[in-house]
């Protein structure tokens, strides 16, 4: 029987010509129409405005922490679509912005939204856009700012090198100097207002407010103290230098 099989099979070289060249260009279009198929189906899904945190509450089943972070797992995710990645710079942000505020709503004490706000969703080649996360890092500083300082000292460092945005990093980097605000916000942090100033050639800004926080006791740490009035003695040096020239 197996001889008979043998027999019975041919080998590749002996198939006449024109069937081979049918077939392989009838796998060739097979192929080829399949490409195009596959990318006439694959859509861009556009993102969504979210619905209102009060709906989200109940259908949580009493486990708001739990949806809110099913909720951020899959607006990360939101760029990887079946059959195509998709860009950030893509993604609509204003409702980009409401998906996180509501996620905030529902987990105020969670950090992820704004991590993701401040060091994911920055990352992008739109200033308007860097800008809008920016704003919603800001405005939850205010409202927390001993949990909240470590986002805005991010963006205040995006702000000054990556947009070189020197006004837009002033003003988060003054409210984290702020004494009424920064209590609990490190020193490296707070002295960010001074860095800020001193790359925009504001050395007799730097001095005022330097020489107010010693005068008037308000800085209550050694380290800190003294780093001020390193940094006065700096600023004196390069103006006598300046004046000398």
């Amino acid at each position: 029987m197996n001889m008979l099989i043998k027999q019975s099979q041919r080998p590749f070289s002996n198939i006449p010509k024109p069937i081979v060249i049918v077939f392989l260009v009838g796998l060739s279009l097979q192929t080829i129409s399949h490409v195009l198929l596959l990318q006439d189906t694959v859509k861009v899904e556009k993102l969504k405005s979210p619905p209102k945190a009060n709906i989200l509450s109940i259908a949580s089943l009493g486990e708001p922490e739990v949806l809110a972070k099913i909720l951020m797992l899959w607006l990360q995710a939101f760029d990887n679509q079946p059959g195509i990645s998709i860009p950030f710079s893509r993604l609509d942000y204003d409702k980009l912005e409401s998906w996180l505020e509501l996620i905030i709503k529902l987990d105020p004490k969670s950090n992820y939204a704004l991590l993701a706000a401040s060091r994911i969703y920055t990352e992008v080649p739109d200033p308007n856009k860097q800008k809008k996360m920016m704003e919603l890092v800001y405005r939850h500083f205010l409202e927390n700012p001993k949990k909240n300082w470590p986002w805005l000292a991010h963006i205040t460092i995006v702000a000054k090198h990556r947009l070189k945005d020197y006004e837009l990093a002033l003003k988060y980097a003054h409210v984290l100097s702020d004494t009424k605000l920064s209590s609990d916000v490190p020193a490296w942090a707070r002295q960010l207002e001074f860095i800020v100033l001193e790359d925009m050639g504001e050395l007799e800004t730097i001095r005022i407010l330097a020489g107010g926080l010693i005068q008037n006791k308000l800085i209550s740490d050694p380290k800190e103290l003294r780093w001020l009035e390193q940094r006065l003695k700096q600023l004196e040096n390069v103006e006598n230098t300046l004046d000398g020239e």
